[in-house]
């Protein structure tokens, strides 16, 4: 049920500029140190889309990969304004997309326009960071389940090519809050969350489920203990190199 490979994925938000470069430089310079002690971690910043192509032009790098936030549910060129599809964001550099995250959800995102939004990105060959989650109310009513439940079984079709796509487990009232599950709590979703996925779409293998809201260098360490977890979604705490990097290093210890 665990993957070897443990992802390290950081979801910008609306931040940076131009002179961010430095921050994802000084990520850069600690992945290639710490590549040759462990090679089974995988970093990736999720950044603005007007960042992208600067970012992956500049960086040039076989350690950190680029990833988009989110993509048009459009496929083609057409009248979308402020749109931007997933064939563009592949042009641009990135090679991975968030989709389903709970802040576009509360826009008004349903899971058939996630799925769509899916299937576009597969289709430009973007991996898909897949984000599914309960909100507070939901989780009071004892109905994590039945919802991410649900996100998985309306926003992905079994055609899907599952080898490209990670799921990233958020609880939505964790994001931000400071608040995180507990760790018996997060063993029984993750198990639920694998052992569903496979018996859906007969896979042979379990999917890769990262973990995300409020992760930082404090609570790492008891992330660390729980095996089902593959990785991790990282939102305020990526803005920062120290902050991101220590995540990484208090993850090893």
């Amino acid at each position: 049920m665990t993957n070897k490979l443990k992802y390290f994925i950081g979801n910008w938000k609306m931040f940076g500029d131009f002179s961010s470069l430095k921050i994802i430089k000084r990520i850069n310079n600690f992945c290639l140190k710490f590549r040759k002690k462990n090679k089974n971690s995988k970093v990736i910043l999720c950044v603005p889309n007007i960042l992208i192509n600067f970012f992956s032009s500049k960086l040039n790098s076989d350690v950190i990969s680029i990833g988009a936030q989110n993509c048009s549910h459009n496929k083609n060129y057409g009248p979308f304004t402020g749109s931007v599809s997933a064939s563009m964001l592949k042009k641009s550099g990135a090679n991975y997309v968030i989709l389903g995250h709970s802040e576009n959800r509360f826009e008004g995102e349903s899971n058939k326009l996630i799925m769509q939004k899916i299937e576009n990105a597969l289709e430009a060959n973007l991996k898909v960071i897949f984000c599914i989650g309960e909100t507070q109310k939901q989780k009071n009513k004892c109905q994590t389940f039945s919802v991410i439940g649900n996100q998985l079984k309306k926003s992905i079709k079994k055609s899907f090519d599952k080898n490209k796509i990670i799921i990233a487990y958020e609880p939505v009232w964790s994001i931000g809050s400071g608040k995180i599950p507990k760790k018996n709590e997060l063993i029984k979703t993750f198990k639920f969350i694998k052992n569903l996925y496979k018996k859906l779409f007969k896979t042979k293998k379990y999917p890769k489920v990262l973990y995300g809201g409020s992760v930082n260098n404090k609570n790492i360490t008891l992330f660390s203990k729980i095996s089902e977890i593959d990785g991790f979604l990282i939102g305020g705490a990526s803005q920062s190199s120290k902050k991101f990097i220590d995540i990484i290093k208090k993850y090893y210890k």
